[in-house]
């Protein structure tokens, strides 16, 4: 599996498992969260993405309760997000869904990641979304201590538009390393708007959540449907390969987040690597997916 080096000695593997999901999974025992862990790294696929609102506050408790006594943290990149309250769960007493960058927030947050994972280190943590309240300095600065603390060890953002990205970026030490975005055959904007030129002249890794379109693009009954037939049979894949091929084959060397509570789909997420389109392919699904080539 090929890795993608993002800075302060981190890197990640290309293709990376999301934990979104796990808790609407019927089986949320350590058990079975270990054996998806080890569907992915038969794989080589090390990286785990969470965030801390998923499953309403509970996921990173799971994960934690399944990398407890299973040496499986030394094999693995964890990925975490921070910055959404959300009326569930810890944040039950929130009046209204809103974003909190504050450093004390930030901070608590962090730390309570550690003790829900049971770990002494983030590998990745990102403000999860832009948040129009935000004090660009003070954010920083939280960002810079939990780097020099070592309980983080490379930080970056989510959702973050180019000028989001450059507010923030200015008050920081540390670079932005990552910029996690919705990328698919079902949300190309990213690709002409700004976002991922601007990614790719600052050197920032491009992570695409929700890369087959939030299932979408497996229902697609349309042209796009057809070419995503025709080139997963010629490659001996399904329709999930090639939508998240065509991300790994473009330049920006795009870290697809796959989700899935089946183990078979988690077993055959590396497919893509096995269906990735030349220039003219793909080109030809994007332009099956907009109607024209923008």
């Amino acid at each position: 599996m090929e890795r993608v080096a993002i800075g302060n000695g981190v890197e990640l593997s290309r293709l990376v498992y999301g934990m979104w999901r796990l808790g609407e999974d019927a089986d949320t025992s350590p058990a079975h969260v270990r054996a998806k862990i080890a569907a992915c790294l038969d794989q080589g696929i090390t990286t785990i993405d969470h965030a801390d609102i998923y499953g309403g506050y509970t996921v990173e408790g799971l994960f934690g309760a399944a990398l407890a006594g299973s040496g499986l943290r030394e094999r693995i990149e964890i990925v975490t997000k921070c910055g959404i309250i959300f009326p569930a769960g810890l944040h039950a007493g929130a009046k209204v869904k809103h974003y909190d960058t504050s450093a004390r927030h930030i901070t608590a947050s962090a730390e309570r990641s550690l003790r829900e994972m049971g770990t002494d280190r983030i590998d990745l943590l990102l403000i999860h979304r832009p948040d129009p309240f935000m004090n660009y300095a003070e954010t920083a600065r939280a960002l810079d201590a939990l780097v020099a603390s070592g309980k983080v060890r490379a930080v970056g953002v989510s959702n973050f538009r180019p000028w989001d990205h450059a507010a923030l970026q200015a008050e920081m030490e540390n670079p932005l390393a990552v910029n996690q975005i919705e990328l698919s055959l079902q949300a190309t904007a990213a690709f002409t708007n700004g976002d991922l030129a601007d990614m790719q002249m600052r050197g920032v890794a491009a992570m695409a959540w929700s890369p087959l379109g939030g299932g979408r693009l497996m229902g697609d009954a349309g042209a796009l449907g057809a070419l995503m037939d025709r080139m997963a049979a010629e490659a001996g894949v399904d329709r999930a390969a090639v939508a998240v091929g065509w991300l790994l084959a473009h330049p920006a060397r795009i870290l697809p987040v796959l989700g899935t509570n089946s183990l078979p789909r988690i077993a055959a997420i590396s497919d893509a690597l096995r269906a990735l389109p030349d220039r003219q392919d793909w080109f030809a699904l994007y332009q099956a997916a907009a109607g024209e080539v923008p």
